[in-house]
């Protein structure tokens, strides 16, 4: 089932055409790795289908909730990891924050999508990048989305990290959500996605199966030289 789907996507700034009739879709289920190079508009088609700002022509359709982690992760650091997660959609009892069924709550996530974290009560600026990263992408689960967008979820991260990410990515896919990834490393784009679609100056100008295609075909559509 298809739960995401980019048509004819345009979109211009200035003389800068930074989206060029782009077409993308993700399903239930699927890992798709959006790839390319500085200025090739991935992050303009990541904001388009966030809603940040609109097109100029061609339209996104989502089928469900999406959430999205940015690669800032937007995490206080001075709280800790329950008050993270709940952030904004706070339990409340009797008029009072209901401290114990939040905990709760976190740690049957956490436990579900397979993260461990020194505490649930820890503060978030004591926990590694992929821990993190993990309370990040564990924060939009919590909106019961249908559709997740990682933005280079394992940037800055080490090897024992990133695998860690990558491990939460596959549970991602298990659980039957649609994920979108972008990413620079061509490495964890094999390991963890079902596609591989490139751009390039605004343009889709691939869709590859990573199981068949090599990663030098892959730098290959990034670079141009299939063009």
């Amino acid at each position: 089932m298809t739960l995401l789907e980019v048509r004819g996507a345009a979109k211009r700034f200035g003389a800068v055409q930074a989206l060029d009739g782009v077409d993308l879709r993700v399903t239930a289920g699927e890992v798709v790795a959006l790839v390319g190079d500085n200025g090739a508009g991935k992050s303009t088609l990541v904001k388009a289908i966030a809603g940040v700002f609109p097109l100029d022509a061609g339209e996104v359709l989502r089928h469900g909730a999406l959430s999205v982690v940015w690669q800032d992760l937007a995490l206080c650091d001075n709280l800790d990891v329950v008050a993270n997660l709940f952030l904004g959609r706070e339990r409340v009892r009797h008029g009072l924050l209901d401290e114990l069924e939040m905990e709760r709550e976190a740690q049957a996530l956490l436990a579900r999508l397979g993260v461990t974290l020194p505490a649930v009560r820890a503060p978030v600026s004591a926990l590694s990048g992929g821990q993190r990263q993990s309370v990040a992408v564990a924060r939009a689960v919590l909106a019961q989305p249908k559709v997740m967008l990682l933005d280079e979820p394992t940037a800055a991260l080490g090897v024992a990290q990133t695998a860690q990410v990558l491990q939460l990515v596959a549970r991602l896919r298990s659980e039957g959500l649609g994920v979108l990834v972008v990413s620079h490393n061509l490495a964890d784009v094999f390991q963890v996605a079902d596609r591989i679609v490139v751009l390039r100056l605004g343009r889709k100008v691939a869709e590859l199966d990573p199981k068949a295609a090599s990663r030098e075909a892959v730098v290959a559509a990034i670079t141009g030289a299939t063009a």
